[in-house]
């Protein structure tokens, strides 16, 4: 065959999800995060409240999550027509995610040791100035969160009425994403626990209740954090996700015909909600490829298919029998 007719039978391996409105949204973010970032450890350095100071530099580690949010949508529109990532660069995204993750559990432990820190050594709070930041840090977060949330539902009109997305929903996640959504929570969840603190110290001098809240935050903040590496891991190690039901329907499909049998069968993911699949199978009479692939097409998250065909005679299968006993 000429090779100049090699392009019409290629195909793209751009699995991505259009990112560009949660890529905007994140450098949003990022500026708005920066500046009250930097108000809330000048006014938390200047009315001593510990509180307001460990919300402040808790806020640099979440910007330094954003940065890498931001990066990683970068990277994967850059390469996303490179040939050297074999399906796409779908996973740019998840190792994001990863990374943000591993950055909220050091946020979680440094709240912990801070909060123990205070708890043993406790300053004067200039109360009124401290809760006006930290209500002023929460409308910010709240903001964050709701420009993140938009950029969420944006990815959530993918194929889902189709009959087999019955995964829960989560499905279609863009993990970069989702774990800078978990920032701003966390954010947001570390602005109400200096509130409530600082509150309560001001009307009842509790100035225990703010290390205690700190430590509430922490664990939140942990779990939040296990949940969301547990997920992007599981696809960076390509396991078969436990929310699709994909190698069974495939395994299924191809052996209803009763003379074909699937004996290896690879299923994992290359992208938010896309699966790739690698299949062996071995028939008497085997079908062409397409064949093979056609009941599979109704699987709109199944973008890359690869089918190998083994020819099985009847005096293999006689030895291979005998070989058994």
């Amino acid at each position: 065959m000429h090779t100049a007719n090699r392009s019409r039978w290629q195909h793209s391996h751009d699995f991505n999800l259009d990112s560009s409105v949660a890529e905007r949204r994140t450098r949003i973010v990022i500026a708005i995060t920066a500046v009250m970032m930097v108000v809330e450890i000048i006014a938390g350095s200047v009315f001593n409240s510990m509180a307001l100071l460990a919300d402040g530099w808790h806020m640099s580690t979440h910007v330094a999550a954003f940065f890498i949010t931001a990066l990683a949508y970068s990277l994967s529109r850059r390469y996303r027509n490179d040939p050297r990532y074999s399906f796409g660069t779908g996973k740019i995204g998840v190792l994001g995610g990863f990374a943000s993750a591993v950055v909220l559990f050091g946020v979680a432990f440094l709240m912990a040791v801070e909060s123990i820190e205070r708890f043993f050594s406790p300053l004067a709070i200039q109360f009124n100035e401290a809760i006006g930041i930290a209500v002023l840090g929460l409308i910010v977060n709240l903001v964050c969160a709701f420009l993140f949330q938009g950029g969420h539902d944006h990815h959530h009109h993918h194929g889902h009425d189709h009959h087999h997305h019955h995964h829960g929903g989560g499905h279609e996640h863009d993990l970069n994403l989702r774990a800078a959504y978990l920032h701003v929570l966390a954010d947001a969840f570390t602005s109400v626990t200096a509130i409530v603190a600082l509150s309560f110290g001001k009307f009842f001098a509790w100035t225990w209740l703010d290390p205690v809240m700190g430590l509430v935050g922490s664990a939140v903040v942990s779990v939040w954090a296990y949940g969301l590496i547990r997920q992007t891991s599981s696809i960076l190690l390509d396991r078969t996700p436990v929310s699709t039901d994909l190698p069974e329907e495939i395994r299924s499909s191809i052996e209803s015909g009763g003379d074909s049998i699937v004996t290896d069968l690879h299923v994992w993911q290359v992208g938010a909600g896309k699966f790739a699949a690698i299949v062996s199978v071995v028939a008497h009479e085997p079908k062409s490829v397409d064949e093979y692939k056609a009941p599979l097409r109704e699987h709109e998250e199944l973008v890359h298919v690869t089918i190998e065909i083994q020819h099985c005679s009847a005096q293999e299968e006689a030895a291979s029998s005998l070989a058994e006993h």
